[in-house]
């Protein structure tokens, strides 16, 4: 399910929300606001993210030691936040937390942009996902062997471990400059930055709406994120947008790149096998 779900294009949308979950966490958001570079290079943190991201799924050998690098770059991520309470990056329960967000995520995404999962395929999913947690170095006695043992956890940390902190509000901001993109063709940033001041507004609104409807309504209310029935029926239709266009792409369009090359080289396997 991962190697359909991680490198599809999709991903762009639902990524975001996760990471808002993730720096709901104090001790997560004081560490992104000390060490991350996310204000002033949005766009490479984001790319290097989502690179990360598809190496767990589609890397091959390349998983584990993506794995390994991420708990030597945390490794010195400690210090003392806002409030003064301690945080230390590495903290089992918070790196835990990062990589839990993923999953109630991915089946709420589900809900909009395809067929809701049945019971038996958000099991499957979790068993993978729980595996990338193993790969990322997760401690087991932080990895709950079941969905229902993962969904007991999940609410405990919803009940009193979230806050609006601001580094949330800094990722939903539709105020915070973002410069544009420094990626991709040279043309297309040329334009891109001509008419970036025009369109910044409406990213930066687009971009709140698709992310806080992409929380799951449960962590939502946690955080304390607003979201109106006129919000939802505008996600929904959205959403129907989305399912009906993105089937009619080619594969190099539906993929990125690292997840696009991967499954053409699976392929390959399987021909030169049959």
């Amino acid at each position: 399910m991962l190697w359909d779900l991680v490198g599809d294009v999709r991903a762009l949308l639902t990524t975001p929300a996760a990471m808002v979950m993730q720096v709901a966490h104090p001790a997560v958001a004081a560490g992104v606001g000390d060490h991350s570079v996310f204000r002033t290079d949005p766009w490479g943190r984001a790319a290097r993210s989502l690179h990360s991201m598809q190496l767990w799924v589609y890397g091959g050998e390349r998983a584990a030691a993506e794995g390994e690098r991420l708990l030597r770059l945390h490794r010195h991520i400690r210090g003392t936040d806002a409030r003064g309470r301690p945080y230390d990056a590495l903290d089992p329960a918070t790196y835990a937390w990062v990589h839990a967000t993923g999953f109630p995520v991915m089946c709420h995404a589900q809900r909009y942009f395809g067929r809701p999962f049945t019971d038996g395929q958000e099991r499957r999913l979790y068993a993978e996902w729980r595996c990338v947690g193993q790969v990322l170095g997760v401690p087991e006695s932080e990895l709950p062997r079941t969905v229902e043992e993962f969904r007991a956890r999940y609410a405990r940390v919803l009940a009193g471990g979230l806050e609006r902190t601001a580094v949330v509000r800094d990722l939903l901001s539709v105020a915070l400059p973002v410069p544009p993109p420094d990626r991709g063709p040279r043309p297309l940033r040329a334009v891109l930055r001509a008419a970036w001041p025009a369109l910044t507004p409406a990213l930066l609104r687009f971009r709140r709406f698709v992310t806080t409807g992409l929380v799951p309504p449960d962590a939502r209310a946690a955080i304390g994120l607003e979201w109106t029935p006129r919000q939802e029926r505008r996600l929904r239709r959205f959403g129907r947008a989305v399912r009906v266009l993105l089937p009619l792409l080619p594969e190099r369009l539906r993929y990125l790149p690292l997840a696009r090359d991967a499954r053409r080289a699976a392929r390959r396997r399987d021909r030169s096998r049959a």
